[in-house]
C-alpha cells in the first residue's frame, strides 16, 4: 500500500511539474509583418562574422532587401580564416550598400564577439542599433517590423525569438529540450516586467537605442563577457532601461548548429556561463538536468515493473497482487503520456516531427551531459572555447 501512495504522489506530482514546465514559454508581445512607419529613422546594422562561409551569403543577401527606407549594413569580419572574406567582398562590390569592416586582433581583456560589435558600433550612424548573427536570416519586412513593434511598445532594447531550422536528428533530439529549458530559467513574461531583475536576450536579433547603448557603455563596458547577450540585456534593465522580448518568428529565421559537436562547443559554453550570474538558476538548472535525466530513465522502468507485476506475478510476493501492477502501470502511462503530449506541442511550434518525443531519454541525457560539461570547464578552470578562441572564466 505504501509503494502505491507514493506512486500515485509522483504521478500526480510529475504531471504538474510537467505541465508547468511546459507553459513558461509564452510570448504575449508578436512582431507581425508591417509595413515603415512615417518618418522611420536610419537604422544601424551590424553583422559579426568570424569563419561564417557557409552562412554569411544568405545571411547578408537577406539583410540588403528589405523595404525600410534607410538603413546602412556593417559586416565585421572577426579574422576569418575560411571564405568569408572572400564571400563579403563579391557581395560589396555588388551591392555598395554593404560595409565590410576588418576586425583588428582580439586584445588582452576581450572576448571575441564584444570586441567585434563595439567595433562595428563606433562605425554606425543610426538611430538604432540591430545586432544580427551570421547564421540569422530574415524576411523583406524584418527591419520595418521589429522598428513597428519597438516604438509601439516603448523598448529601450527590443529582442526576438527566432524561429529554429532544426534539420538533422541530434538537432531535433536536443534543441527543442534546451529551449523549453531556457523558457523555464527565463520566462519571456518575467524578462518584460520592468519590476523585476529577469534579463536575457537573444543574440541572434537584437534592437537597441543608440543612445541608450551609449549611456551603459556600449559592449565596453561587458568587454569579457562570453555571454554578452544575456549581459547586455542585465545591464539595460538594470540601468533602468525598458527590455521586452518578443516573439519573431514571422520575420526571422536561424540555423544554430548542424551536427551535435557544433551544439555540444555553443551550448557548453552558454549554459553555464549565461546562468553563472545566479545562484538560484544555477541551482534550478543543475537540478533540472538532474531530474529531467532521472526521469527520462525511471519512466520506462516504473512502466516495465509494473506491466511485469501484473503480468508475470513478478517479483513473487503476496505484497504485489496483480492488480497493483496494473495500478502502476497505469501511473507510468498516465505521466509518460503527459510528457509525451507537451513534448508533441512542443516540437509542433519547431515544425519537428512528433515521434521524437519518443527521445525526451536521448536528449535530457544529452542536456544533462552539456550541463555538467560546461559546469566542469568554468570551475576548472579550463574554460571554453568558441570559434577557435580559448576562454578563461
Amino acid at each position: 500500500m505504501i509503494l502505491l501512495v507514493f506512486s500515485a504522489l509522483a504521478c500526480l506530482t510529475g504531471m504538474v511539474i510537467v505541465t508547468v514546465l511546459h507553459n513558461q514559454h509564452w510570448l504575449d508581445v508578436v512582431v507581425d509583418p508591417a509595413e515603415p512607419r512615417p518618418g522611420a529613422p536610419c537604422l544601424s546594422v551590424i553583422v559579426p562574422a568570424r569563419n561564417e562561409e557557409r552562412n554569411i551569403r544568405r545571411c547578408v543577401e537577406a539583410l540588403l532587401d528589405q523595404t525600410y527606407p534607410e538603413y546602412e549594413l556593417i559586416v565585421l569580419d572577426d579574422r576569418s580564416t575560411d571564405a568569408t572574406p572572400r564571400i563579403l567582398a563579391e557581395l560589396a562590390a555588388a551591392d555598395r550598400r554593404l560595409q565590410v569592416v576588418r576586425g583588428v586582433d582580439l586584445p588582452a581583456g576581450w572576448a571575441g564577439k564584444p570586441h567585434a560589435l563595439a567595433q562595428a558600433a563606433r562605425l554606425a550612424c543610426g538611430e538604432w542599433l540591430c545586432f544580427v548573427d551570421a547564421d540569422t536570416f530574415v524576411t523583406q519586412q524584418a527591419l520595418a517590423s521589429v522598428h513597428a513593434k519597438a516604438v509601439e511598445t516603448g523598448a529601450d532594447l527590443f529582442t526576438i525569438m527566432t524561429d529554429q531550422e532544426v534539420e538533422t536528428f541530434w538537432e531535433r533530439v536536443v534543441l527543442p529540450l534546451v529551449f523549453t529549458a531556457l523558457s523555464v530559467g527565463f520566462s519571456p513574461r518575467r524578462v518584460n516586467d520592468p519590476r523585476t531583475k529577469d534579463a536575457i536576450a537573444n543574440g541572434q536579433f537584437i534592437f537597441i537605442r543608440r543612445s541608450v547603448y551609449q549611456a551603459i557603455g556600449g559592449h565596453a563596458a561587458l568587454k569579457e563577457s562570453i555571454v554578452e547577450d544575456k549581459d547586455l540585456a542585465v545591464l539595460t534593465k538594470r540601468s533602468g532601461f525598458r527590455l521586452i522580448m518578443a516573439d519573431g518568428r514571422q520575420v526571422a529565421r536561424t540555423r544554430m548548429y548542424t551536427s551535435l559537436p557544433e551544439m555540444w562547443e555553443g551550448w557548453t559554453k552558454n549554459i553555464f556561463l549565461g546562468l553563472k550570474g545566479s545562484a538560484g538558476l544555477l541551482l534550478l538548472g543543475a537540478i533540472g538536468a538532474v531530474l529531467s535525466l532521472t526521469a527520462a530513465l525511471v519512466l520506462p522502468l516504473w512502466l516495465a515493473s509494473g506491466l511485469s507485476v501484473a503480468l508475470a506475478g513478478w517479483p513473487p510476493l503476496a505484497d504485489f497482487p496483480s492488480w497493483s501492477g496494473w495500478v502502476l502501470a497505469l501511473e507510468a502511462a498516465l505521466l509518460w503520456g503527459t510528457l509525451i503530449f507537451w513534448r508533441v506541442l512542443a516540437l509542433r511550434a519547431m515544425r519537428v516531427p512528433a515521434w521524437y518525443a519518443l527521445t525526451v531519454p536521448l536528449g535530457a541525457g544529452v542536456f544533462a551531459a552539456m550541463m555538467f560539461a560546461s559546469t566542469w570547464k568554468v570551475l576548472s578552470g579550463r574554460g571554453v572555447t568558441w570559434k577557435g578562441r580559448r576562454y578563461q572564466r
